[in-house]
């Protein structure tokens, strides 16, 4: 153990001014939107879900899906609003973009408009965990009552 700690201290770690930012009120951070507010989604990876049009192959709904992961934290129930995409995804060979998928599409992109913001949480706050199970999907939530006086 000492031995790993005599190799690690003699790396010393610098900041790149550049790439430095302090005092900023708010800004991008690892692709999301960091401010006082809390977390948000970053508007551009919402505009290019909002941009796509429907999925004509295979690999349209791989951009989808993957489009869609990187902003899962913020849409509620993301397994069970994108299940019709994967289920696009097993028929490979005979693909076809169903109704069914046409309407999750419609309503995903309607959700994005206004995807929730994140926040901390305080300590000695009141949380409320919300699950909602559903045959293919189980999602979780922390929420606050902020109409609580």
């Amino acid at each position: 153990m000492r031995e790993v700690f005599q190799v690690l201290s003699y790396h010393k770690m610098m900041l790149n001014p550049a790439k430095c930012a302090f005092g900023v009120g708010s800004g991008n951070f690892l692709g999301l939107m960091v401010s006082k507010r809390g977390i948000e989604a970053n508007p551009d990876k919402i505009k290019a879900i909002l941009d796509m049009e429907p999925p004509h192959s295979v690999k349209d709904v791989q951009k989808l899906t993957g489009r869609v992961a990187a902003l899962a934290r913020f849409i509620s129930k993301s397994g069970d609003k994108c299940l019709p995409f994967f289920k696009a995804l097993k028929k490979v060979k005979d693909f076809t973009w169903t109704d069914e998928s046409q309407m999750a599409f419609e309503e995903l992109k309607k959700y994005m408009v206004q995807a929730p913001l994140l926040v901390k949480p305080v300590l000695d706050e009141t949380l409320y965990l919300y699950l909602a199970v559903f045959e293919n999907a189980l999602s979780a939530v922390f929420v606050k009552d902020e109409l609580k006086v």
